[in-house]
């Protein structure tokens, strides 16, 4: 426990600016690293396909089936595997996660068939599935309102991270070859090691509630620990709901079918951006580093784009503006002239789907608490999840039959535009809801 004259501080000499920034600094870097790594290896296969497709024989339609697999299996686990966090603590669950998903990562380099690539990612998905959405009711026990979406917004981070990291160092791999085994595998098998390692790690780092961190003063847990109680019994009381009726609310449903529709842009855009980039007529050694530029772009999008919605009243409007951006991009992207024009749209494209992302989160969070939370929320990741099989088998399939990337190009930002109208409409509705308690009696 901590020690010292600090653990006797009366709660009104805490100052909560520095107790969240503490807090940030001793909670978000690991679980960025986490993030950064579970995305690499969940998109990964998009350098891998550069020559792994020839090498076992994929087409464009069946990569894009067998990529999306991932998100069935993750569909198929997300939920239970939150209600179990839920009950053992986040510490040894997402341990065990980071330690299954490096595994079957890993061992997807062996596959040797579309067949058994598709059962690898299936399998992956099922590995991988309550992470993101154990790490967004992990922060939701820790971080009040004021911060949250800030929070969310630095763990996200990497999302762009991993690929302004991965993708030079994931296009150098892939031209490795040697002991037997060719680039793609040599991808595969040292991008997935760092997972079991932190798995590891996360066994003595990770603290499950704020009631177990010794490493703040006693004065510090009790401001903190008011202050989230505070808030969940308003919210509970504004939106009182159990578990089963979390999973048929209306605020659950909407926000489950605006996620399906950015997960297919940002996952299909993602796991294709390599062979999007290649096809402009640059060589393998520059895909990475080209691809990791709209990625930069992103990074700096997803934090300012964060900020801002801490700052605002209405949560909603700022990720169906960022959807909005992100579809324009994509329509601009599929119809520019040139490759340097080409670029330049995708690079606004990710900003925007990467500022979605950053924003998204502080909407649930703000009417789901407990239980309700913990399935509500993997409800939301799980379904929407889908939208990351359908996203690169869509644009395979359109590709095949269209050969070449405009026509995915444009039928992806139509997706990100209905995403856009529904959170638009979802914002409009909870105003109306709420402004009844708002009026004088």
């Amino acid at each position: 426990m901590a020690q010292g004259h600090h653990t006797q501080a009366p709660a009104h000499a805490v100052d909560e600016r520095n107790l969240h920034r503490k807090m940030m600094r001793r909670i978000l870097p690991f679980l960025f690293v986490c993030y950064v790594v579970s995305y690499l290896d969940r998109v990964n296969v998009g350098f891998a396909a550069l020559t792994m497709n020839a090498h076992i024989g994929l087409t464009a339609t069946s990569f894009g089936i067998g990529a999306g697999l991932f998100f069935l299996g993750y569909f198929l686990a997300e939920i239970p595997s939150n209600l179990i966090m839920m009950r053992v603590g986040a510490r040894l669950w997402i341990a065990r996660i980071m330690i299954t998903w490096g595994l079957v990562s890993a061992a997807t380099a062996f596959v040797t068939g579309p067949i058994q690539f598709g059962i690898a990612r299936f399998l992956l998905g099922l590995g991988e599935a309550g992470f993101v959405p154990g790490v967004f009711l992990y922060l939701s026990l820790w971080f009040p309102s004021a911060v949250r979406a800030r929070a969310t917004a630095l763990f996200l981070l990497g999302i762009p991270v991993a690929n302004i990291i991965g993708s030079p160092i994931s296009g150098a791999l892939v031209q490795v070859e040697g002991f037997g085994l060719a680039g793609w595998q040599w991808l595969l098998i040292l991008e997935a090691l760092p997972a079991v390692l932190l798995g590891i790690v996360c066994l003595f780092v990770l603290t499950d509630r704020p009631e177990k961190a010794r490493w703040l003063t006693r004065a510090e847990r009790d401001v903190l620990i008011a202050t989230l109680a505070a808030e969940k019994a308003a919210i509970e009381k504004k939106h009182p709901m159990t578990l089963a009726q979390a999973l048929r609310n209306w605020r659950v449903l909407t926000l489950t079918a605006v996620n399906f529709c950015a997960i297919i842009g940002s996952l299909g855009i993602g796991l294709w951006l390599p062979q999007i980039i290649k096809q402009l007529g640059l060589a393998t050694s520059l895909v990475g580093v080209v691809t990791a530029v709209p990625y930069l772009c992103g990074a700096v999008a997803m934090v300012v784009w964060g900020r801002l919605s801490d700052r605002g009243r209405d949560r909603t409007i700022y990720p169906a503006i960022s959807l909005f951006v992100g579809a324009a991009a994509l329509v601009a992207s599929a119809l520019t002239p040139t490759p340097l024009l080409t670029i330049a749209a995708l690079c606004v494209a990710v900003m925007g789907i990467n500022s979605f992302v950053a924003t998204f989160w502080a909407v649930p969070s703000g009417f789901l608490t407990g239980r309700a939370a913990a399935g509500g929320i993997a409800m939301i990741v799980s379904i929407g999840n889908l939208g990351g099989f359908a996203g690169p088998y869509l644009i395979g399939l359109v590709r095949d039959l269209s050969g070449g990337f405009t026509a995915p190009l444009l039928m992806v930002g139509g997706i990100l535009l209905l995403g856009a109208l529904t959170m638009l409409a979802f914002g409009r509705q909870v105003r109306r809801a709420a402004l009844p308690a708002a009026l004088p009696a």
